[in-house]
């Protein structure tokens, strides 16, 4: 399926590597303009010449002031992905204040944030603008040694809802969904590889109703990600995610 993007201004978190970096060459070709958000200038280095024209910001979004900084003065945006996060392995018994402040920060309180200057921007402008909030299955099935991972991606689960229930009754919203990635071919720490293979290995080999692996490469999700922004349903507000084992029904 061609998707067009044309004339549109995207902004995608988590852009340096796997889902977020295939996220900005995708929408990039498909005729967006693209604002590319990491913490790795090395990563937007390469990507700016992968995708020329893509506007490249370097900034830690855990960190609420330098993102205010950054992006608080970023201008008009139509399409939100909210792709960054970091998996921090620890077994819940040695899990620090540490580590879990820094994947809430980062995994969570910078939805809000980055969604709070979009969503705004998109009503003072009266345009239809959409959201989407990448997930994990992890939200719904537990990793070991991922608890605060998977708490992170279970609480933007609730967030997506409380978003989509605030912004929805604005006229010209366009969506606001949650899309939940299985397993996927990224660079992670060896310990949250090992977590995914061992998962891998005990649950069942295919996704439920589909021929395929439920594992597989950062390109594999980019659908279920640009289809709900392009070609949103009459009564969408905040979309279903096709990659789960059980329902995942937002609003």
């Amino acid at each position: 399926m061609k998707l067009s993007f044309s004339g549109l201004r995207a902004l995608v978190t988590g852009a340096g590597k796997g889902i977020g970096r295939d996220t900005v060459k995708a929408l990039h070709a498909s005729g967006a303009k693209v604002v590319a958000v990491t913490r790795t200038n090395a990563d937007l280095v390469s990507l700016a010449k992968e995708c020329p024209g893509i506007e490249p910001v370097c900034v830690d979004l855990g960190d609420w002031e330098a993102t205010e900084k950054a992006l608080g003065g970023i201008g008009p945006v139509d399409l939100l992905v909210n792709n960054a996060a970091i998996a921090i392995a620890q077994p819940f018994l040695e899990a620090t204040k540490e580590a879990f402040d820094r994947s809430f920060h980062v995994n969570l309180r910078s939805v809000l944030q980055v969604s709070q200057m979009v969503a705004k921007g998109m009503i003072d402008r009266g345009v239809a603008g959409s959201i989407v909030n990448v997930s994990s299955i992890v939200a719904y099935v537990t990793f070991p040694g991922l608890a605060n991972y998977c708490s992170t991606k279970g609480a933007m689960t609730m967030l997506t809802k409380a978003m989509a229930m605030e912004l929805g009754p604005h006229k010209r919203w366009r969506t606001l969904s949650t899309v939940s990635s299985s397993c996927s071919a990224t660079a992670v720490p060896l310990p949250v590889a090992l977590a995914s293979w061992w998962t891998l290995v005990t649950w069942p080999p295919r996704l439920p109703g589909r021929g395929g692996p439920q594992s597989g490469f950062p390109g594999s999700t980019l659908e279920t990600k640009l289809l709900p922004i392009s070609q949103p349903g009459p009564y969408a507000t905040a979309l279903p995610s096709t990659q789960l084992p059980a329902p995942n029904v937002i609003v």
